[in-house]
């Protein structure tokens, strides 16, 4: 197909230009076939596989249709025009980052409303007056029961990845947002497949819908190459898991469950490779923290429980290993779709036990994907080939020095500066690194199991050093103690990255010039 220009398609001049200064000039297959429709206020139904660019197809519509009539005397608190219903918070965040530059074209506000952080800040955004609402169902029900939000202005809803809305039980809540906007408004839904009620949805809320599929619902991304690696035991898939890991490019490592995925994020890191993990048992801060660490390149390895594999949505990652295979063939289509996006290259590796050969021969049958089994280890030459040039080593930072940001207590500064006075922190930082091993599998931070380290040494390390610290002996003891460990505590509460993330350079290097001081 010639390619065809987003001008050409009807896109005005202010988002066009958007567009071109990220280089993107040409659209791509549903953006082509939706717009025409979008754009001319139609409902639409797009099926596509992830990574296809349907973002921009429903975003280009929205922004295009309100902005042309909306000026900011016409904004109302609590009263958005626009509505993007989404499964997961990290596709809300990532659906709003691609509104912004387009609405900021036409002076819309864009905010996000989803779960897991404190509604304050949505609130005020509420009451302040916006445009569009890019929303999870289940605080975006919250806050209407609360009264701070209305949608009897809405008009232009999108539900994005609404089979995914259904798979995780959210179809009752979306039918309960749904019938409270009005029924002339716009609807486009997009969704891979239409089965577990999302056709239900299309009948009951989108009226003479024009439909478009750009592929079929379960083909994979015809740039993604498929790998099925067997190994012999699981010492040889955790060697082979580390080889793959230390590539240079971006990669997302799946497993099932979210301590497994805590533990490989550990591992590798204390490896050399630096990694951070998304899962289930992550704030939102910390889900933050450490997809923005994945996504500018601070860390190049992602440990990623399915919770991952519809919400990340990162350019350029070259490789998707399933380290656990998952247990249906829809999963493991969402999962490798996290490579090879917006036309782009990219492999998927699947680690494969002797136990699990027949269950995944089935898997692969029911994705339609056909692929020959190797055997292999972490020296095979198949493996060489995928990884590449092997980034280099990057030494672990001591656990007493990852202090990272957002609420450093002086409890934990005092500590460090008493520490390395001491002489208890050495150059290579080993005797802490030691003493870290076991507060690590307790999941306690290094801050708050810090007064625990010395046992064996004084019984308080601010006893010799009182004088100095400003506070007679036993004040000092009193800060050691309690004190500072419940200080600890709660700056340990608010930091976002796990036990198997990295602190940034800049924080690494200031701890190394302490412990080395």
């Amino acid at each position: 197909m010639t390619d065809i220009t987003f001008g050409a398609l009807g896109v005005p001049a202010p988002l066009v230009a958007v567009l071109a200064a990220d280089g993107k000039t040409t659209a791509f297959p549903i953006q082509v076939d939706t717009l025409p429709d979008t754009l001319a206020g139609r409902d639409v139904l797009g099926r596509g596989k992830t990574g296809s660019g349907k973002t921009i197809a429903f975003a280009l519509p929205m922004v295009a249709r309100l902005g042309g009539k909306l000026s900011g005397g016409n904004r109302r608190p609590g009263r958005p025009l626009g509505l993007v219903l989404a499964p997961t918070r990290e596709l809300a965040t990532q659906i709003m980052q691609t509104f912004e530059p387009f609405a900021k074209a036409y002076g819309l506000t864009v905010t996000t409303i989803f779960g897991g952080i404190n509604q304050t800040r949505q609130v005020a955004a509420l009451r302040a007056g916006v445009d569009i609402v890019v929303a999870t169902p289940g605080r975006l029900e919250d806050l209407m029961k609360q009264g701070y939000l209305h949608l009897d202005a809405i008009e232009i809803t999108v539900l994005d990845e609404a089979d995914h809305m259904a798979d995780l039980g959210f179809l009752p809540v979306v039918t309960r947002i749904m019938d409270k906007t009005p029924q002339g408004g716009q609807r486009m839904l997009f969704s891979a497949t239409l089965d577990n009620g999302v056709d239900k949805l299309v009948k009951r809320y989108l009226q003479n819908e024009v439909r478009h599929s750009v592929d079929e619902a379960n083909s994979p991304v015809a740039a993604m190459t498929h790998h099925v690696f067997e190994t012999e035991d699981v010492d040889t898939k955790n060697e082979l898991v580390r080889t793959l890991a230390s590539g240079t490019g971006r990669r997302i490592l799946f497993m099932r469950t979210k301590h497994h995925a805590k533990k490989l994020a550990k591992k590798l890191t204390e490896q050399g490779i630096p990694s951070v993990d998304l899962h289930g048992n992550l704030s939102q801060p910390q889900r933050d923290r450490n997809l923005a660490a994945f996504g500018d390149g601070s860390v190049r390895v992602l440990v990623a429980t399915d919770v991952a594999a519809r919400g990340v949505h990162v350019d350029n990652v070259e490789l998707v290993i399933h380290v656990d295979p998952p247990m249906e063939h829809k999963a493991y289509l969402h999962r490798s779709g996290r490579t090879a996006r917006a036309g782009s290259e990219g492999d998927v590796v699947t680690i494969c036990l002797p136990a699990q050969k027949q269950d995944l021969k089935t898997l692969l049958r029911k994705a339609d994907i056909r692929v020959t089994p190797q055997q292999v280890t972490a020296e095979s030459p198949a493996v060489a080939k995928l990884v590449g040039e092997v980034a280099p080593y990057v030494k672990p930072v001591p656990r007493e020095q990852q202090v990272q940001g957002g609420g450093r207590s002086q409890g934990a500064n005092a500590q460090r500066k008493r520490a390395a006075r001491d002489g208890q922190q050495g150059g290579t930082g080993r005797s802490g690194e030691s003493r870290g091993q076991g507060q690590g599998r307790r999941g306690q931070s290094d801050v708050a199991a810090a007064p625990r380290r010395d046992r064996s040494g004084r019984p308080a390390e601010a006893k010799s050093n009182a004088p100095k610290q400003g506070g007679g002996q036993g004040r000092g003891a009193q800060t050691t103690g309690a004190q500072r460990g419940s200080s600890a505590r709660s700056s340990a509460a608010k930091q976002p990255l796990r036990v198997g993330s990295l602190v940034s350079p800049s924080r690494s290097t200031r701890g190394n010039r302490r412990a080395q001081g």
